[in-house]
C-alpha cells in the first residue's frame, strides 16, 4: 500500500489513540513517533501492534505520529487500519 496523503484517525480522549500518518518525500522506511501515557509499561507492545498492521497492509515508507491515551489493542488496530485506508485514499463511504 502506498501512502499518498496526510491522514489521521482517533481522538485525544481517554482510552483512545490519535494517529497521524504521512509519507514525506525523501523518507524511506518507517518512522514512528510514540507519545503514550503508558509508554514505559506498554510502549513496545504498542509499537509491535502498529508494525503488525503496517506489515498486513504492506506499508514500507511512512511517518507516523502516535498520541496514545491508554487505548486497548482492538482500538489501536482499528485506528491504524482507518488511518492507512484514509492516507492511501482507499477508504469508501466517508468524507475523508
Amino acid at each position: 500500500m502506498k501512502i499518498i496523503k496526510k491522514a489521521q484517525a482517533g481522538s485525544f480522549e481517554s482510552s483512545d489513540i490519535l494517529i497521524l500518518a504521512e509519507n514525506p518525500e525523501g523518507v524511506k522506511g518507517r518512522v514512528i513517533q510514540l507519545n503514550s501515557i503508558v509508554e514505559k509499561q506498554y510502549g513496545n507492545m504498542i509499537l509491535k501492534i502498529v508494525n503488525n498492521v503496517l506489515d498486513k497492509f504492506e506499508v514500507a515508507d511512512i511517518h507516523l505520529v502516535i498520541h496514545d491515551k491508554g487505548a486497548l489493542t482492538p482500538v489501536i488496530k482499528a485506528r491504524m487500519e482507518t488511518v492507512l485506508l484514509r492516507a492511501s485514499n482507499n477508504q469508501k463511504g466517508t468524507m475523508y
